[in-house]
């Protein structure tokens, strides 16, 4: 009988099967941010460990005039990358609705092209537009341009506004896909009653859209927005490859700047504080997620 009791309280009681969980995310997550916490307060270089406790790290990174400038760029990347993915991605995804609605043939088609490029991991796609942006007259855009103006020579990359915004536009290509996919959901759940009744009122395009879908479609617009800027906060990968932070530090944001500051300055107490300026943002962002979606629930 007790045997049978524990192998039966064993099966129903779910924690001794979410340990080994537990365990992993205690390593992978919990210890990892720790140690961050623990080394933003110290002096620490890849050369020296330091355990003192000091608040020099984020003395000297608030002091650099390379943390505002990193900031701004962080902040112009983000704010026009969400701008745009949420806007395009919205758009796709309406035409593409529209279109299946009406049985035009190549909407299957539209949506494997822009989910071809969201499923390219971030390192292809940093390559392919830097291949693009070349410079050289083999470059594709550069080809272009110099087929309109023989005498006019590009510089994507080397010029640090252009590079910026050669940045985005890569940027903006690879998150398009994820908002249309989160929107693309939406509008298939969108109750169609709401559509019909407005053509009965007698309203137009423009009116169906920004009086009834867009309204109805808010909090998962929301949402998107959201989910896009805590993505767009950590792009590092497609940096990394496309500028590598340059020319200068004109394309820097804070994840790349985490990444100079350890492995290029090996200032690792420097590189931990700014990993907690990010880690702040991100647990913010997340913050006013969850907050959301608990007051929709309510």
């Amino acid at each position: 009988m007790r045997k049978a009791l524990s192998r039966n309280s064993f099966t129903v009681n779910p924690t001794p099967w979410l340990l080994p969980l537990a365990l992993v995310c205690l390593l992978v997550f919990v210890y990892p941010i720790f140690q961050i916490v623990r080394l933003s307060f110290t002096e620490s270089t890849l050369i020296e460990t330091s355990n003192a406790f000091s608040i020099k790290s984020y003395a000297s990174l608030f002091r650099s005039p390379d943390f505002v400038s990193m900031l701004a760029i962080t902040m112009i990347f983000v704010g026009a990358s969400v701008v745009f993915q949420v806007s395009l991605g919205f758009a796709v995804a309406m035409f593409i609705d529209s279109g299946s609605d009406r049985g035009l043939k190549g909407t299957m088609i539209v949506r494997t092209a822009v989910l071809a490029a969201w499923a390219l991991p971030g390192v292809v796609t940093g390559v392919v537009w830097k291949m693009m942006f070349s410079e050289m007259d083999s470059g594709p855009l550069t080809a272009l341009v110099r087929l309109l103006d023989p005498d006019f020579r590009p510089q994507f990359l080397s010029s640090p506004a252009p590079a910026l915004v050669a940045s985005i536009v890569a940027n903006i290509w690879r998150g398009t896909a994820y908002s249309m996919i989160l929107i693309y959901a939406g509008l298939k759940t969108f109750p169609r009653e709401l559509h019909e009744a407005a053509i009965i009122d007698r309203a137009n395009a423009l009116q169906r859209l920004f009086k009834v879908t867009i309204p109805v479609l808010a909090p998962l617009l929301l949402i998107c927005v959201l989910l896009v800027t805590v993505q767009t906060f950590n792009t590092f990968d497609l940096l990394r490859a496309m500028t590598g932070g340059g020319p200068g530090k004109s394309t820097e944001v804070i994840a790349l700047g985490i990444y100079r500051t350890i492995f290029n300055d090996f200032e690792l107490g420097k590189g931990a504080a700014t990993a907690m300026i990010l880690l702040t943002i991100n647990v913010a962002m997340t913050w006013v997620y969850f907050r959301y979606i608990a007051g929709t629930e309510e």
